[in-house]
């Protein structure tokens, strides 16, 4: 996975009246912690964030932070980004210095690739139930996205976590039988009584 950077600023105040001036100023107060590291208040610019966390390996990419020490060159993962309920713009975002010799768990996105045989024959429909897998692997190994692919499934027949293909060094940590996938019959629409 790619390595991205993001520009910080340490932070001296907190509370409520700091975070909403932060926020009214286009920033989002955050903070970044880990094993063997002293807790550090942070903001950071809320478009630079979202540019980095978009596209492949989203809230799962590595990120070096840039700003003063003790955060200036820490790699990270975005723990938790707390999103305004209405407007759906990041309100907080916890950020976990990760050492790169030791494994992580993580939740990685499933994307689903082709179009399987039950549906392109019109025979059923795709019920997609499981978007995501919880992963452990060095942080270097985490994978952007787990590609299923679907063009042979039919109608009756599911994918599951067991059929997964990951790359060397992952290990999967969700139950094996858990289906991601499956193809099922369309339901018949049940005729209108004739009128008497």
């Amino acid at each position: 996975m790619s390595m991205k950077e993001l520009n910080v600023e340490l932070r001296t105040k907190t509370g409520k009246g700091i975070s909403r001036q932060l926020r009214i100023a286009g920033r989002i107060p955050g903070i970044v912690y880990g094993k063997g590291f002293t807790s550090t208040a942070i903001s950071l610019d809320q478009r630079e964030l979202l540019k980095t966390i978009s596209g492949d390996g989203g809230q799962n990419s590595l990120i070096t932070l840039k700003g003063a020490d003790p955060v200036n060159g820490a790699v990270v993962i975005v723990a938790s980004l707390l999103l305004n309920p209405i407007k759906g713009t990041p309100r907080h975002i916890d950020l976990h210095k990760v050492n790169m010799d030791e494994k992580i768990r993580v939740e990685v996105q499933i994307k689903l690739q082709g179009t399987a045989k039950g549906v392109k024959d019109g025979a059923g429909m795709l019920e997609f139930v499981k978007h995501t897998v919880e992963l452990e692997c060095l942080p270097a190994l985490i994978p952007a996205h787990i590609d299923v692919d679907v063009t042979n499934l039919t109608v009756g027949h599911t994918i599951h976590v067991s059929d997964l293909q990951l790359p060397a060094n992952v290990r999967l940590l969700d139950d094996q039988k858990a289906a991601i996938v499956s193809v099922i019959g369309k339901y018949k629409e049940e005729e209108a009584p004739a009128e008497a």
